[in-house]
């Protein structure tokens, strides 16, 4: 007979713990993982395209300006920062779904440790980009009457817009390496956790 905590009982009266609960619960945790890599590294390579490859030409009196997001060292660091988000990303997923089909779930502490460093970094990165470009995308858009700085998507409409998609992407796989991050922090530390679920053999 088994109780509702998923402990059976030997007819020797010697408990028995099953590991059921704890498997869905690592697999749920390794899915919702791949899942958000997954989101990472496509939000990632669709904002670092639609920044890096952003452009626009005016025509000033005689002469042509063209706006690119190298003309912007926060939008340089956000391709670039999720560049490496997605190939990070990448990796990661090609090591979840590894794991998934050799059936090994659970990982050691030092590699729990190299994940959760891994993620921490990432977040820190993605969310320092994604907020030094949405400062300089609102400076751009409304301009600095103080600094005497005119608004640029005044005269560059088109380039700011798609920078704005890419700020707008970068943005949301920004939140899900944060959530990623909290995820590898859990899976880290449950496995320096005092009540572990282990499996008695009754003979």
């Amino acid at each position: 007979m088994s109780s509702y905590l998923g402990v059976g009982v030997s007819p020797g009266n010697v408990p028995v713990y099953h590991s059921t609960n704890v498997n869905v619960l690592d697999r749920r945790i390794k899915i919702t993982e791949l899942v958000l890599r997954c989101v990472i590294l496509g939000l990632g390579v669709l904002a670092a395209v639609l920044v890096g490859t952003d452009s626009q030409v005016k025509e000033f009196f005689s002469f042509q300006k063209e706006a690119k997001f190298t003309d912007m060292k926060s939008l340089v660091f956000l391709v670039v920062a999720n560049g490496l988000a997605s190939g990070y990303s990448l990796i990661q997923g090609l090591r979840c779904i590894i794991s998934m089909i050799r059936g090994r779930v659970l990982f050691s502490k030092p590699l729990a440790w190299a994940i959760f460093s891994g993620d921490q970094v990432m977040a820190y990165v993605t969310v320092a980009t994604v907020v030094a470009a949405g400062q300089s995308g609102v400076i751009a858009r409304v301009g600095q009457p103080e600094l005497q700085w005119m608004k640029i998507c005044n005269m560059y409409g088109k380039f700011c817009n798609q920078v704005g998609e890419g700020i707008a992407s970068a943005f949301v796989a920004s939140l899900s390496m944060v959530v990623l991050s909290c995820i590898s922090a859990f899976s880290l530390f449950r496995l320096y956790g005092g009540n572990k679920t282990k499996n008695v053999l009754v003979g």
